[in-house]
């Protein structure tokens, strides 16, 4: 199989985003918010986005299975209170189960949180357990800063986070490190935000000692990783000077990075550097790079291309990075897959 593990309803019915503009209005205004039961989408409107959109291109690019959680530039877990976040959060993840639902061969659902700055993490528990137990979630999405470009949270070995990731251990299911939009001028949402976050999240992972107390806690860092496989000779050399001589290479036991790296050298370094154990397959198609390569004349996320054409990747490690390294980071998927017959 070829399991997409990064893919987000990016092309969600308009009703979506007009429910959206008026919770933030109602809550700018101090009014009344709008009730989850007034936005109406119908399943027809649901299969209408996704038969013209990811699943074509699925169909076209020769990928079985997507991994599809909400929209991540949607979360804006900076916009509103907690209150707020918890009835978008819902709202997300319910249309993501329905799209699995409609298409259950195809797309395996994912959940945001709702966090919220300044708010505990724990908070979260509830949604992540109806996520996974209620909707089948086979992995949340992570905002190691809910500020929205700001970062006013603790890193992520900080022991707040702890309840989340009892949670995450117990229920089996793995956490994708995703933020959201930036509300920072100073950085980029996609170009900047979303690689600093990558970097830093792992960089924060070599700080701390946090699998030693969660051994079987697993971490997807998306978008290859950000600038870590490419500057690991940097993480390395640093992890020697706190004292860490070889913690890199044994973070990647419960670390994983996709192949969101959208040209063909980016993704030879990554296959080269990390070990092919430790790649899932991902696009993130309809996402953040949605253009023609000039050079190629294929779609910048037409990653599997790339994949196919890697000269560091014998039959073997491709068959891992494509399907049983993410049904072994995703044992939920795994499970899923298994009661369908695949």
């Amino acid at each position: 199989m070829i399991i997409d593990a990064h893919g987000h309803y990016t092309t969600a019915p308009a009703q979506l985003e007009e429910w959206r503009k008026r919770q933030v209005e109602a809550y700018e205004a101090g009014t009344a918010a709008p009730d989850p039961d007034d936005l109406r989408i119908s399943d027809d409107d649901i299969r209408a986005t996704i038969e013209g959109n990811q699943l074509r291109l699925m169909d076209e690019r020769g990928s079985d299975l997507t991994v599809f959680s909400p929209r991540a530039s949607f979360m804006a877990h900076h916009i509103g209170d907690l209150a707020v976040s918890q009835a978008w959060s819902r709202i997300c993840n319910d249309l993501c189960h329905r799209v699995a639902t409609l298409f259950p061969e195809r797309f395996a659902p994912g959940a945001m949180l709702p966090q919220s700055p300044g708010v505990e993490p724990a908070t979260v528990v509830p949604e992540l357990r109806r996520a996974v137990e209620e909707l089948g979630a086979v992995v949340v999405n992570l905002n190691p800063d809910p500020s929205g470009g700001h970062w006013t949270s603790p890193p992520l070995t900080d022991r707040s986070w702890y309840p989340v990731y009892e949670a995450l251990t117990e229920l089996d299911v793995p956490a994708m490190i995703h933020v959201s939009t930036s509300c920072n001028d100073a950085f980029h949402t996609t170009g900047a935000h979303y690689l600093n976050a990558d970097t830093t999240a792992f960089m924060q992972l070599v700080q701390g000692d946090l699998f030693a107390d969660f051994p079987t806690l697993r971490f997807v860092i998306p978008h290859g990783g950000g600038a870590v496989p490419y500057h690991w000779g940097r993480f390395r050399g640093l992890a020697d000077m706190l004292g860490k001589t070889g913690h890199t290479e044994d973070l990647l036991r419960n670390v994983f990075f996709d192949t969101c790296v959208y040209h063909q050298p980016g993704l030879d370094l990554l296959t080269k550097v990390i070990p092919s154990e430790s790649i899932l397959f991902a696009s993130e198609m309809i996402g953040a790079v949605r253009g023609v390569d000039p050079d190629t004349g294929f779609n910048f996320d037409d990653t599997r291309r790339y994949v196919d054409a890697t000269a560091h990747l014998d039959d073997e490690q491709r068959h891992a990075v494509y399907e049983t390294n993410a049904r072994r980071a995703y044992p939920r998927l795994d499970a899923l897959l298994t009661a369908q017959g695949r």
